[in-house]
């Protein structure tokens, strides 16, 4: 079983993005941060850049209307969006959100803004405004999607866009909440066809339902990211999104190199083995999920313990989780 089979082709992604790079090209209107990267950047000068993405929760959206939990996706949406902005060493500043729905059902919506809000408070950024769109037709009445947009800003000389990874760097992982807002196409049509029970209580899991173990938020790494980063040592930054936890890390790292893992250097959450279990291979759970490594940064050797300990700082469980290495 896989994510193409479950209607998710990330090769075919990829080849969007590198279209869309090219159309860009065109008009010769590549942004100082290129395309493809977490987010993109503006020079405002001063040596300041204004940093912006946006990003949504997939369809996590269906599972919620599934178990009627409606509040964490909130959180993922803006979680979503400020782990990536925070990737370059950026200060979030504020979030803007976006909800389109077949009829807009009040009471399941403010679920939803309460968790933006929680995102936003967590994330030290401000909720400045939105759009909510009624769209019969196009959604069912109980159907809706979510976006986010995360505005923020970037001290130049303190970016940590990769650009000085070397051949032999830390890399340091920290822990996710599970499977956060990616390869939930393929989660879902796991449960369908193994008959699963939303409702009912695996014995690996914690006293919470299956529903519940699902729906659990994606963490937001704004404070630990931006705490490490302020020691002025870590190179480069990666959230773990969807592509799984190479192709992530991938995109931070220089020419020549590439991330090489060990994966048995931390604990994979229960949830990833159920899914394993049910006929996933490990090459593809690599490339779909983040199995319990939510975000990465890399520092050199002689700085991790420094970087290892602004982070424990910030109430994060840091874990040496691979290095770089040459690209083959």
């Amino acid at each position: 079983m896989n994510y193409k089979e479950a209607g998710v082709d990330i090769d075919r992604g990829d080849s969007w993005v590198e279209t869309i790079k090219r159309l860009v090209g065109r008009r010769g209107s590549i942004p100082k941060a290129g395309i493809g990267g977490f987010s993109g950047a503006v020079s405002i000068g001063g040596g300041r850049s204004i940093v912006a993405c946006c990003d949504g929760v997939g369809t996590k959206v269906e599972l919620a209307r599934e178990t009627g939990i409606y509040r964490g996706l909130g959180q993922d949406l803006v979680a979503m969006s400020v782990n990536d902005l925070v990737t370059c060493g950026a200060v979030p500043l504020f979030f803007l959100d976006y909800i389109a729905c077949g009829a807009l059902d009040e009471t399941r919506m403010e679920s939803v803004i309460e968790g933006v809000l929680d995102g936003c408070e967590e994330s030290r950024c401000a909720l400045l405004g939105g759009e909510t769109a009624e769209m019969p037709g196009v959604y069912a009445p109980d159907g809706f999607d979510l976006a986010g947009f995360a505005v923020g800003m970037l001290d130049d000389g303190r970016a940590a866009d990769g650009r000085d990874i070397a051949l032999g760097d830390i890399i340091i992982g920290l822990p996710s909440s599970g499977i956060h807002s990616n390869g939930y196409s393929l989660a879902r049509k796991i449960l369908r066809d193994s008959g699963a029970s939303l409702a009912g209580k695996p014995v690996w899991g914690d006293g919470a339902s299956l529903g519940e173990i699902l729906m659990r938020p994606t963490k937001i790494y704004a404070r630990p990211a931006l705490e490490a980063s302020s020691t002025g040592m870590v190179k480069g930054m990666a959230h773990i999104t969807g592509g799984g936890i190479e192709s992530n890390i991938n995109r931070v790292m220089p020419g020549g190199l590439k991330c090489g893992m060990d994966y048995s250097s931390w604990k994979r959450p229960k949830v990833f083995d159920f899914i394993a279990e049910s006929g996933v291979g490990e090459a593809e759970m690599r490339r779909v999920f983040n199995l319990g490594l939510g975000y990465a940064l890399v520092v050199s050797p002689a700085n991790a313990d420094a970087v290892v300990n602004a982070l424990k700082s910030a109430g994060e469980a840091p874990f040496a989780a691979g290095q770089a290495i040459e690209a083959s």
